[in-house]
């Protein structure tokens, strides 16, 4: 494989076709994508993760949770009640997997 510095056919050349290891990777790549939207929207709102705790009706360390990309506990009723603390609604679509 020629040099490169493009990560996806980095880890691409690194799996080859091994199917379970792509779940793996686009499972923790959807983790962080959704890690990285709730620490967004909350930042934008200029809430702190104590307040955004408050009006979700949680503790602190559960939005520190969910804004950690190696997290894989994420629910929809909590993406839900965390949208609805932050004026936003969660929408979800399929999508086909590139082959």
């Amino acid at each position: 494989m020629a040099k490169t510095s493009d990560a996806l056919k980095i880890i691409d050349g690194l799996t080859g076709d091994d199917s379970e290891m792509e779940n793996l990777i686009r499972e923790a790549s959807l983790n962080a994508i959704v890690a990285q939207l709730i620490y967004e929207a909350r930042t934008a709102r200029g809430l702190t993760q104590k307040q955004l705790a408050d009006r979700v009706g949680t503790k602190q360390s559960a939005i520190a949770r969910l804004e950690d990309a190696d997290y894989d506990g994420h629910s929809l009723s909590m993406l839900q009640k965390i949208a609805g603390a932050l004026n936003q609604k969660v929408e979800i679509k399929f999508s086909a997997i590139a082959s």
